[in-house]
This record gives structure tokens, sequence and C-alpha cells, in this order.
């Protein structure tokens, strides 16, 4: 990995563990500078997503923080993928902000989980994206690689 990457993840995993993150948001593992997993759990009463935590894989490629991580959603057996418009059943995330038009080096780690924890609670839609079960059928491409089409903000 390029010495800035892992720099700048050096720079986040040490605000994480000396300052701990927001509430709702808990490091699960950073073993290193290419994979992490965070727990993040929507905290007003929105029922869809009501005492469910969510696991997120965050992938950094050399280039972090000049490029996105790959951030996607990873189902445990306790842990579902949430349902939501704009994530798939498979965990990819359609979100303008993990894309290169939307995403800037000033993100980090905890203002992304932020960002996806403020996207749950806003959501009142029980459903998936139009057409999930043939992109997850058919995707073989890595979420960075995809060429979303951000269409709806209201979500």
């Amino acid at each position: 990995m390029a010495g800035f990457a892992t720099k700048r993840l050096g720079k986040e995993l040490s605000k994480i563990n000396s300052n701990s993150l927001p509430p709702g948001i808990e490091l699960v593992s950073a073993d290193n500078f290419e994979e992490w997993f965070l727990d993040i759990r929507v905290l007003d009463s929105n029922p869809l997503y009501l005492n469910q935590i969510y696991r997120l894989k965050f992938r950094f490629s050399p280039q972090y923080p000049i490029e996105p991580p790959e951030v996607t959603f990873v189902k445990l057996a306790d842990r579902p993928i949430p349902i939501h418009p704009h994530i798939y059943s498979n965990g990819i995330i359609c979100l303008d902000l993990l894309g290169q038009q939307g995403w800037s080096p000033v993100q980090n780690v905890e203002s992304v989980c932020m960002s996806l924890q403020s996207m749950l609670t806003g959501n009142s839609r029980n459903e998936r994206p139009a057409g999930d079960e043939e992109f997850v059928r058919a995707n073989r491409l890595r979420p960075k690689d995809i060429d979303f089409y951000y269409d709806d903000n209201n979500v």
C-alpha cells in the first residue's frame, strides 16, 4: 500500500482508538490498512431498523483518500443487509459519496459511517432498489467499478 494511504489510515485508526466513534458506530477489526470492518446501528426509533446492527466492510486502495474506499454491507448470521432503496441485497451501496463524483479526500471512515447511519435513519421505504434481483444475479463488477446513476436523493 502506498505511503500516503498508510499514513492517512494510521491517523484515522489512531483517532478512532483514542477518541472512540460516535454513538452507534463500532470498530470491529482493522488488522491492516487494506480492509476494515465496522458495525453501525440506527439510533432513532425508525421501525425498519429498530434493534438491528449492520456490518460494513471498508476496502482501501493504495490511492486512498484520493480515491474513495469500497464500502459494502456484509451479511452474517446476526448482521442482515439493511433493506433500503439504495442498498442491494448483496450489500452493494448506491451512494454518490462512495463514487468518484461525490467523494472528497476530506471524508473518512467515520464520516462515511455517519452518512450511512443518516441514510438509514431518514428512510421510510421498506424496499430494495429497482432491479435488485437482476443486478445481484448478473453483476460481476466490484462496487467501485459500477457506474451508478444517482437519480433519487430523497431517500
